[in-house]
């Protein structure tokens, strides 16, 4: 993985070894071992134990990040189950046909909550992360245009996708990795999300399908699937071209089900071919799980899943991974059934309120001026108010707040708007109004610190803290 955090690179005159504090050292262990180079002798547990624990002592405090998105909590039951599923493979269907079969009643729910025509003739996968589930999707878009072309007696050398510019890097590295011509809708002042606007101009035989964001990264609004859908509608009425379209719902998808029920976006729309989302954002388990689930069996062409025979019979499997952790599967279906419609509704209309508080205050604040109020997905962000100072920028507040322990990126906009500078707070499970009014604090003490300055801060050296 590419990174840009400074403390994760091996830096100038960094010592080769990690020296033993005494009390940790037992007689006859070496009193330091080599940082980069294998280690010649072993190590007692408890010494090895302590050196990795006063390493990862130096990560940031998760609770404090409103940069990520990914969940940083869950109950002692579910730590409980996590252990006692370390070892469980996802791909050994014949080894673990229980965690195979939850898998299936997990995106069969999934399916029955996005409003599929009929969940029990679908098909659908856990992932890794919804990044995967991302490409899943788009692999199945561009092989159905592929057969189709094909029966046409037509070229399918030139496939393209259309998606906004604000879109999530993993749709770039599809396009890049599985040889797809990516066509970026730019967003702009007037059209801050895709929202169907100019689409004709992008849309042709070679379009694989349209990406619609169900809370974009950069700022958390949903893009207005049915709208789009409707565009499409009339690019059909006019060239006769029928253009899918998948959700990217990694946030979205598992707020809009139970704080916005009646917006359609799901497989309500005849349009949406596929959906993915993240388990480990607002499906509230811990990192490393993704889903994905298509409308019928007919939208994942049969020619992308591999049978795996387990227990006598035939299991569908269609991921990137092989080998892949089975335990946090076990946890969604834990919360699943744990807190059910009304829990889940209980938790995102919270974080959503906790949201709506902080863009609310920060809204009053002379400094800023917003570019949502986190009232779609609870996300939001916000930009310097325009004449307010020229002593500062929001690359110093987010540099003032990291002293204070808060994660608060800074980043420019994408294409058509990088001379644009917003920060953005992810509100999550746990995050609750006392730490929101504990923050709001920290901000107008940062922010009052920054406007008596009698001259500019320095502008040299600012990095983009934009997290995905």
């Amino acid at each position: 993985m590419v990174t840009n955090t400074r403390r994760a690179k091996r830096h100038e005159g960094e010592p080769e070894v990690v020296e033993l504090n005494p009390v940790f050292a037992r007689p006859g262990e070496a009193t330091a071992i080599p940082k980069f180079d294998f280690p010649a002798d072993e190590a007692l547990p408890e010494t090895a134990y302590q050196i990795v624990h006063d390493e990862a002592m130096l990560d940031g405090n998760a609770r404090l990040n409103l940069a990520t998105f990914v969940g940083t909590w869950m109950d002692e039951h579910a730590s409980r189950l996590y252990i006692e599923a370390a070892d469980k493979n996802m791909i050994d269907k014949d080894e673990y046909p229980q965690t195979a079969a939850v898998e299936t009643r997990c995106w069969t729910m999934l399916a029955d909550l996005w409003h599929a025509p009929d969940p029990r003739n679908t098909i659908g996968t856990s992932t890794i992360g919804s990044s995967e589930a991302a490409m899943l999707g788009g692999l199945a878009l561009k092989r159905r245009w592929q057969h189709a072309r094909r029966e046409a007696g037509k070229p399918t050398d030139k496939p393209n996708l259309v998606l906004s510019s604000a879109v999530q890097v993993c749709w770039e590295k599809f396009c890049n990795y599985f040889e797809v011509e990516a066509r970026y809708v730019p967003i702009s002042l007037e059209h801050k999300v895709l929202d169907g606007h100019d689409l004709e101009k992008y849309v042709d035989e070679n379009t694989i399908g349209v990406v619609a964001i169900m809370g974009v990264t950069y700022t958390g609004m949903y893009e207005p699937v049915a709208q789009i859908a409707a565009a499409l509608d009339r690019i059909q009425e006019s060239t006769g071209l029928d253009v899918p379209i998948h959700v990217d719902g990694a946030s979205g998808a598992m707020i809009a089900p139970f704080v916005q029920p009646d917006l359609e976006w799901d497989f309500r729309v005849a349009r949406v071919a596929s959906i993915n989302t993240s388990g480990h954002k607002y499906g509230l388990v811990y990192p490393g799980l993704g889903w994905v689930v298509w409308r019928d069996l007919e939208s994942l062409p049969e020619d992308l899943v591999f049978r795996v025979s387990y227990l006598g019979g035939d299991m569908p499997t269609f991921a990137l991974n092989f080998s892949r952790p089975g335990a946090q599967v076990l946890l969604q279906y834990y919360l699943f059934i744990r807190l059910g419609r009304a829990g889940y509704e209980a938790v995102q209309r919270t974080s959503r309120d906790v949201a709506l508080y902080l863009s609310g205050e920060i809204a009053k604040m002379p400094a800023f001026e917003l570019w949502n109020d986190g009232s779609d997905i609870p996300v939001f962000a916000w930009r310097l108010r325009e004449g307010h100072t020229t002593n500062w920028n929001l690359y110093h507040l987010s540099e003032r707040l990291r002293t204070k322990g808060w994660l608060v990126p800074a980043y420019p906009m994408p294409d058509d708007l990088t001379d644009l500078t917003v920060q953005r707070i992810v509100v999550r499970n746990g995050f609750s109004h006392d730490l929101a009014s504990a923050f709001l604090a920290d901000l107008r003490d940062e922010v009052a610190y920054l406007d008596a300055l009698t001259g500019p801060m320095p502008a040299e050296g600012h990095r983009s803290g934009f997290h995905h």
